[in-house]
């Protein structure tokens, strides 16, 4: 079935090969999160392969990876829309193209794995030298333009803790290179290609199973209360509503605090509130602080998003910061992480000044900060900070000396009910299997949770949900192989199998040249 398919699609006229090619790109997003429909890609993956492999020059095999990469990323991100008509009254402009616009540089991604495989004879040397390109390509996504490695494919695995325990070992873009050979192996292997990706799958299986098998690290002690005060992203910052979304993340901790503390068994109380929950400024605000701390009990802790300022000498704003602020029970300020990887035309305008639209909220753009940093409040474990999508960056989470937990705040607001907050916890998922640490993550609107070291959902708050969730927090296990190596360990790979397919190169080509024609 699937051969006849191929021979149909390669069999279509130019136009209609390239509305195909976006249609694959589009039905491939449907393995990604919330969907997970994985087996999809055993169609999308060979329709591109044979479309591309079958065009009769550089030039359309390059146009139908752009479709399908449009397509791929267009469905995968079109709720970049749902932030536009958080101010449509401004942006309404925005809304036809937002999407379709920031889906055209991820296309780009898919032309060098394209090309490549085209290069390639048919069989594994061109398998081989797409999967490896593929994980080339996506490691780029993660430091060109500064870098935007959201939907890696290795994230449709991430709709559990089982299949994703492999990325302990080669990290998201490894996951990424299995599933594209994976995908693959029946178009080069016929029906034992498809008995080799059921091998392939029962092995990433099996050894999932293996690793949730082995003892856990002990407890470090601390009893934590993620809060989701679910406040709508359009009244978020509206200065009659800054009071009432205070108070009601002060309700929400104080009761919260006194369920928790009855589950607690001496345990020390964590409560973590959003990206920028508090809408005064808590490093600075004293009053703040003293309303905050009331809502704490003895010896807790608050860890809280919020915006941070300096000031110049002669009174005027010089700088403003994301923060996450750890805020002690008697008012005091005991740690300060500033963001430092932000997001282009949501916290700063790129080439300031040269573009004719300003979409940052506010009249400054914020400032980075240092870098990561290792944060360990009085009596606390150490822990390490993630603010919104820093958490997307494999091999890029986790400060020096290495902490003993991640904590990620966000505000998934901007998304929507959309598939953009599952797409983002399928991120922190994975960077708690790499980094062999457990994540605690609170999001503004949802989706709030609690990841083991292994990535087992431990808690969760549902999208579009106000409450709180108390869970204590579980050990770190010891560095993984990835979190020790990092981005190496997917790039020799993807190097390897580069080199593979140009060594097979002339054997599959000498199996399948013509005989020499016989002397006169």
């Amino acid at each position: 079935m699937l051969t006849s398919f191929l021979a149909r699609l390669v069999a279509l006229p130019w136009r209609r090969q390239l509305a195909a090619a976006f249609g694959l790109g589009l039905i491939a997003a449907l393995a990604l999160p919330p969907v997970h429909a994985v087996p999809v890609l055993l169609v999308s993956i060979p329709g591109l392969l044979a479309l591309t492999g079958a065009a009769p020059t550089a030039r359309r095999a390059a146009w139908l990876g752009f479709a399908w990469g449009w397509g791929h990323g267009l469905a995968g991100i079109y709720w970049v829309t749902h932030a536009i008509l958080t101010d449509v009254a401004s942006f309404w402009w925005l809304v036809p193209l937002a999407a379709p616009a920031v889906a055209v540089p991820l296309a780009l991604f898919v032309l060098p794995p394209v090309l490549v495989a085209r290069a390639l004879p048919a069989g594994w040397p061109r398998l081989l030298g797409f999967a490896g390109s593929w994980v080339l390509a996506e490691l780029a996504q993660g430091f060109l333009l500064t870098g935007f490695p959201w939907n890696l494919m290795g994230t449709v695995w991430a709709f559990a803790a089982l299949p994703v325990q492999a990325a302990a070992l080669v990290g998201v873009h490894g996951l990424s290179l299995l599933t594209v050979m994976l995908a693959g192996l029946p178009l080069v292997a016929g029906w034992r290609g498809w008995a080799g990706a059921a091998i392939g799958l029962l092995a990433l299986g099996g050894f999932g199973a293996w690793r949730l098998a082995q003892p856990e690290a002990p407890a470090p002690g601390v009893q934590l209360l993620l809060v989701q005060g679910n406040v709508p992203q359009e009244v978020k910052w509206r200065p009659e509503q800054r009071m009432p979304n205070f108070e009601r993340y002060l309700g929400l901790t104080a009761e919260g605090a006194r369920h928790a503390l009855a589950e607690a068994d001496g345990r020390r109380l964590v409560a973590i509130w959003p990206e920028t929950a508090s809408p005064f400024l808590l490093a600075q605000d004293p009053d703040a602080q003293r309303m905050a701390a009331e809502a704490l009990p003895p010896g807790a802790t608050l860890l809280a998003g919020t915006v941070r300022a300096e000031w110049a000498p002669d009174g005027t704003l010089a700088q403003v910061f994301n923060s996450l602020v750890a805020l002690d029970s008697t008012a005091k300020v005991e740690a300060v992480y500033d963001k430092s990887h932000l997001v282009p035309f949501g916290e700063y305008m790129p080439l300031a000044g040269l573009l004719p639209i300003r979409l940052v909220t506010g009249g400054m753009d914020f400032s980075a900060g240092p870098g990561p940093l290792r944060l360990a409040p009085p009596g606390l474990p150490a822990f390490g900070a993630l603010i919104c999508y820093e958490v997307i960056f494999p091999a890029a989470v986790t400060p020096a000396p290495r902490p003993d937990w991640l904590v990620n705040i966000t505000n998934d607001g901007w998304f929507g009910h959309s598939a953009g907050p599952w797409q983002h916890l399928a991120a922190a998922r994975l960077r708690a299997v790499e980094e062999g640490l457990p994540l605690a993550r609170a999001a503004q609107t949802g989706i709030s949770a609690l990841f083991d070291s292994r990535g087992r959902r431990l808690a969760m708050i549902p999208l579009g949900a106000m409450g709180t969730a108390s869970i204590a927090l579980p050990g770190p296990d010891a560095p993984t192989p990835f979190a020790r190596w990092g981005l190496a360990i997917p790039l020799a790979a993807s190097l390897l199998c580069l080199g593979l397919a140009w060594l097979l190169r002339p054997v599959v080509v000498s199996r399948t040249a013509s005989p020499p024609a016989p002397r006169a």
